[in-house]
């Protein structure tokens, strides 16, 4: 193998290796955005369902609640 054969072949490896590195950069970017708004949904899910769950709490523990569930007993 000539010297001129070994340099060139030594640029395309760089370079096949750049590439390769640049565009698994992007995928674990996308990934991570990916993995993000897929996480603040279920954040906002949570806050919404710890939200309902006060206010029924709230209901339950009503003392009208609870004279209209012994009316209902009766």
């Amino acid at each position: 193998m000539s010297g001129t054969t070994m340099i060139v072949l030594i640029v395309f490896i760089t370079v096949g290796f750049s590439i390769i590195s640049k565009m698994f950069n992007r995928y674990l970017s996308h990934q991570k955005s990916q993995h993000s708004k897929h996480n603040e949904a279920l954040n906002a899910e949570l806050r919404a369902l710890k939200e309902r769950v006060a206010t029924l709490e709230k209901i339950v523990t009503d003392d009208g609640y609870v004279l209209k569930e012994q009316f209902k007993n009766l």
